[in-house]
């Protein structure tokens, strides 16, 4: 019997993209997932499609930015299924830009997605996952690893989590609750998917065709490997590996690299 048979599984963000697809794996697997979103016509389509390969969801939509609404979406959880084994931090958004022509609502929106989104939650699901001592995953970005041109409010809110994780295992270590972060690196975009531009105002991001990029499917896996060895980390991919190896041996070389390379997050900031 699979180790996710009949566990919990709340997964936030998770009408598309990443969370979508952690969330066809869990159920895929036996546990009975949780989705959130804010609209909940997407979340009807996602867990539709649950049902169709024989698993079993709620979808249940709520901005968990906020934390009213946080709080009634684990109140609505315990209701409906009596527990939660685990709780997957995947909701957030990206930004771009530099700092010199940000617009001051770029930050609010991308710390409250990001930073409030994911704090919110996991302390209000604590209690529960205290009595199944279960899984904790923040779903992060190697943009975490080093401050990256055009994307620093970005890149900054998932260095604020990884402070975050890092002291929720010290204190949650006596409950043995597993917090775990997976660096996800660049990933295929699903269509229509928008980020926060310098202005403020939402944007449609471009299609990733021309680089290689890995697939939502293949993250999903690497955080079901995340769940299952209950490690802190995953960084993915080898670029990744030994960006996160040599930032720590000399953050200088990683900045020379990145101001040689400054041309590619141009293109992108655009």
């Amino acid at each position: 019997m699979s180790q996710f048979q009949n566990k919990v599984a709340l997964i936030t963000g998770s009408s598309q993209g990443i969370g979508k697809a952690i969330a066809l794996e869990l159920a895929k697997k036996g546990c009975i997932v949780i989705l959130n979103g804010r609209k909940q016509d997407k979340l009807e389509l996602v867990k539709s499609a649950i049902e169709q390969l024989g698993g079993a969801a709620h979808a249940i939509a709520a901005d968990v930015s906020n934390f009213n609404e946080a709080q009634n979406l684990l109140h609505e959880t315990i209701q409906r299924c009596g527990k939660l084994d685990m709780l997957i931090n995947n909701v957030g958004v990206s930004s771009r830009g530099y700092i010199s022509e940000l617009h001051p609502d770029v930050l609010q929106q991308v710390f409250s997605s990001n930073v409030n989104g994911c704090i919110f939650p996991t302390q209000l699901a604590l209690p529960e996952l205290r009595k199944s001592k279960g899984n904790i995953i923040f779903i992060s970005s190697l943009a975490a690893i080093h401050g990256l041109p055009g994307l620093a409010p970005y890149s900054a809110s998932k260095m604020a989590l990884q402070a975050f994780a890092e002291a929720l295992r010290i204190e949650e270590h006596e409950h043995q609750i597993h917090v775990g972060i997976l660096r996800v690196a660049k990933t295929a975009i699903e269509h229509q998917k928008q980020t926060v531009g310098p202005d403020g105002q939402l944007q449609t991001l471009k299609a990733r065709t021309n680089e290689k990029v890995l697939s939502m499917e293949r993250v999903a896996q690497d955080c079901i490997k995340l769940l299952e060895s209950r490690r802190f980390t995953n960084t993915q991919t080898l670029i990744g590996k030994l960006n996160h190896l040599l930032n720590r041996i000399s953050p200088i070389i990683v900045e020379r690299i990145l101001i040689k390379n400054i041309h590619r997050f141009k293109e992108e900031s655009q």
